[in-house]
């Protein structure tokens, strides 16, 4: 595999600006490429069979296009300028945008826009477009302009470009959905070090909250122990999730269970992970533990088997290891996974397939034994107990 597409590999990730070009509907000769930055990237066959949806009729001008096409997804933002001073009484062109047919490319839509209005601007200050031709000054600026670009975006996220008296500045800003809703029986953990995070930087709520962060505690217990109103906890857990300040993992108990992924084979060949995690899950920064010892109790967690069972068969503390920061790491890193304990009721006892009250309601297979303890403010083992004792719940894991 090719050294820069390997290091790119991953369907929906992010990767680099390939191409940069700028298309046109010629009076004589139709759709053509006038410019572009690598030349030749883009070939003359590949360009004819997409023509028409990068010069496209009148509805779809000054809109976002994305053409995927097998190797190459091209983004455009088609322009139309009417005047009595073109052939056709037009001029139509498209700057375009080509990255990876598999990487994400919404990020460049709003810089694709920007950068189509600027040379709008110089279009009709001074022909910038139309008058690039053989023998114009002007079409050894625009591939200059255009291999700034290409350079600039792809090196620092961000470029200034200055024409003149005319200036824009682009920016690449990563466009993150929404995250999802924060739910009680969750865990926020710091993606980095708490310590490089300013109070100067978040709000009064944020600050009150974030001392209780320390990947243990679940938001239901934060929001009692910083004496916030648990939906003001979600609020600002959700806010520091989506500035990727804080990841969310399940709640660490003994009963829990949990099985290795396939990602556990990089704890032997990565050197670089190996010394992180003996590190983040020794007992003692003065001596660690060893590597076979972690990865064997690694290697024993699987269906069946509650952190319980494994601390008393394999004995952690003699060996060094911080059993609970051991999951933390595994679960960050995706080394292990949560096996959800999920209770079902079966009765007739039900409403439209709802058990009608009390704890059974919350018994429905969808929602797990953390779920229906933090509902209910009762404790694992107490809950734990009480289904060992109702002869019509039976329990899923998943």
């Amino acid at each position: 595999m090719h050294q820069e597409t390997h290091s790119y590999a991953g369907r929906g990730r992010e990767g680099p600006l390939r191409c940069i070009f700028l298309c046109e509907f010629h009076p004589v000769a139709g759709p053509k490429i006038t410019c572009q930055v690598p030349e030749g990237y883009i070939s003359k066959e590949t360009f004819d069979a997409v023509s028409v949806y990068l010069i496209p009729k009148a509805q779809l001008q000054r809109s976002i296009i994305t053409v995927t096409l097998v190797k190459w997804k091209i983004i455009g933002f088609p322009i139309r300028i009417d005047s009595k001073k073109y052939a056709r009484n037009a001029f139509y062109f498209n700057l375009c945008f080509v990255c990876d047919a598999w990487a994400r490319s919404v990020q460049y839509e709003p810089v694709v826009k920007k950068l189509s209005d600027y040379l709008i601007t110089m279009e009709l200050e001074k022909h910038f477009l139309s008058s690039v031709g053989p023998s114009s000054s002007e079409r050894a600026r625009l591939p200059a302009m255009f291999g700034q670009v290409l350079d600039d975006l792809n090196t620092h996220k961000m470029c200034t470009l200055t024409e003149g008296t005319t200036t824009t500045h682009l920016t690449v800003v990563r466009i993150s959905q929404d995250p999802e809703a924060v739910l009680d029986h969750q865990v926020p953990v710091f993606t980095d070090e708490q310590s490089s995070f300013e109070p100067e930087q978040w709000d009064l709520t944020t600050n009150q909250v974030l001392p209780y962060i320390d990947g243990f505690n679940h938001v239901s217990r934060i929001a009692g122990e910083a004496d916030v109103d648990i939906n003001l906890v979600k609020s600002c857990v959700q806010n520091l999730v989506y500035y990727g300040v804080v990841t969310l993992i399940p709640i660490f108990q003994y009963s829990n269970v949990y099985a290795a992924t396939t990602k556990l084979r990089m704890l032997c060949e990565d050197k670089e992970l190996q010394e992180r995690c003996l590190r983040f899950v020794s007992k003692s920064a003065r001596e660690l533990p060893a590597l076979r010892d972690v990865f064997r109790m690694y290697s024993g967690m699987s269906h069946g088997v509650t952190i319980r069972d494994l601390c008393v068969r394999l004995n952690p503390h003699p060996l060094r290891i911080n059993e609970r920061k051991l999951i933390l790491f595994g679960v960050l890193e995706g080394l292990i996974r949560r096996v959800y304990k999920m209770p079902v009721y079966l009765s007739d006892d039900l409403e439209d397939g709802v058990p009608a009250s009390g704890v059974h309601k919350h018994l429905t297979g969808l929602s797990s034994v953390d779920e229906v303890c933090c509902a209910l403010g009762m404790s694992s083992q107490h809950l734990e107990d009480y289904l060992e004792r109702d002869p019509n719940v039976v329990v899923v894991w998943k």
